[in-house]
């Protein structure tokens, strides 16, 4: 895996750093990548803590549609369900998409979590008849682990499929956060640059 220094060149144009439930806090690698990349920034306007995903991809969607040019969508977990909804129908303005550790969209419904209490615990419709099943308009990497508790190893190699995602397996990572010891993280903002490269070519 490419292990970049901080003398690496900067990732080019407009990066969107779109975290997922709950946010990323400042110990998050989202939080450590945005402070790294020339005028990269975070999604706002939603509400972290509420993860209705038609109304993250609206927003999303929104940023995208008010950058001048083509954006680099860096997801994690939900906001990797909300970047491809709203890449998808803005893909034109795509330049590529960094997905990683993607939520299991059976875990949601459109309105929110399925588990626990809330609106949307005991719903039986999940996210997966609304997400693309097909390769997507614009270059995207997967980054995923064999362990996260929030989308079974094959399920995502599924979903990678179908999207015709580049699939990056780095192990028992859990879901890639700070919990299981994802803060800085330079492989990370060398698998960026690496897709860069690959649409660059």
């Amino acid at each position: 895996m490419n292990r970049p220094t901080d003398r690496s060149p900067p990732v080019a144009g407009t990066t969107l750093i779109v975290p997922g439930y709950r946010g990323s806090d400042g110990g998050h690698w989202q939080t450590w990548m945005e402070s790294r990349i020339p005028g990269a920034r975070r999604v706002s306007g939603i509400d972290w803590d509420t993860p209705a995903v038609a109304v993250w991809a609206a927003v999303i969607r929104r940023e995208i549609t008010a950058e001048s040019a083509p954006v680099w969508l860096v997801a994690h977990s939900f906001g990797c369900l909300a970047a491809v909804l709203a890449g998808t129908d803005r893909s034109e303005r795509v330049a590529g998409a960094l997905l990683v550790a993607p939520a299991d969209p059976e875990c949601f419904s459109p309105v929110g979590l399925r588990q626990g209490t809330g609106p949307a615990a005991s719903s039986p419709v999940s996210l997966t008849p609304f997400m693309p099943k097909h390769a997507l308009d614009f270059p995207t990497l997967v980054v995923a682990s064999r362990n996260d508790p929030w989308m079974p190893w094959p399920r995502v190699r599924r979903w990678a499929r179908r999207w015709d995602s580049k699939l990056i397996e780095i192990g028992e990572a859990g879901h890639i956060n700070p919990d299981s010891g994802f803060g800085p993280w330079p492989e990370g903002l060398g698998l960026l640059r690496n897709l860069q490269e690959l649409r660059d070519h």
